[in-house]
């Protein structure tokens, strides 16, 4: 195996609600047939909307890949752009899931800190796609929704220890089709790995410096 390469795990969700088509997983397919390169591995996954599904496919993927990084889609029916979500959240799910199930605890880790953010900086990560005209409008929030996106998120999140991503996309047609919504995927996800490259230069410089002192 090329050591050079970099495995990406990118997952987009399946049907819900009146969502009967999900445009995340739409939007990962396209992705999937794009590519990200010659150079990074990219596995794409169908992620069903339950909350026990997640936490035992989440942690499946870390432990089986190793990847780089991690990015989860997922469909917002209010989305009028491509969402970068910033951080995902520990408490606050009470909404049922496709198996009519929500945690008693309505939390995703007991005992977990609240609130965990990307190790990504989505603001640069914005205004680089932004910049190279892609024609996709891309955004930034906060919030995720405590449902399973954010339920998905802070799984992630917690597993490995902020290298992780979310992105919401809006639904097909509104105003943007599957092709599109790959397209910004792509450009997205190079940013991040771009970004995730230069963050890894900098801990190793300051691990250098602290082995000579």
């Amino acid at each position: 195996m090329d050591n050079n390469k970099r495995t990406v795990v990118v997952t987009g969700f399946g049907p819900f609600g009146e969502h009967t088509v999900n445009a995340s997983w739409v939007a990962v397919q396209e992705l999937k047939k794009l590519g990200l390169g010659n150079n990074v591995e990219l596995h794409a996954y169908e992620v069903p909307v339950e909350y026990q599904t997640v936490q035992s496919l989440v942690p499946s993927l870390w432990k089986q890949y190793h990847p780089q990084l991690v990015v989860h889609v997922g469909v917002s029916g209010m989305a009028t752009t491509v969402t970068l979500e910033k951080c995902g959240r520990n408490h606050g799910y009470k909404g049922l899931d496709n198996s009519s199930f929500c945690p008693d605890s309505q939390c995703c880790i007991v005992g977990g800190p609240d609130c965990i953010k990307s190790v990504i900086d989505m603001e640069s990560v914005c205004k680089r796609v932004t910049a190279s005209g892609l024609g996709v409008a891309v955004s930034v929030s906060k919030d995720a929704g405590r449902y399973l996106c954010d339920f998905t998120y802070y799984t992630s999140l917690y597993m490995s220890h902020g290298r992780s991503a979310f992105i919401h996309v809006p639904p097909i047609g509104k105003p943007y089709s599957g092709e599109d919504l790959g397209l910004a995927l792509q450009a997205i996800i190079r940013e991040m790995l771009e970004l995730l490259e230069l963050l890894e230069q900098a801990q190793a410089k300051i691990h250098c410096q602290q082995v000579i002192h």
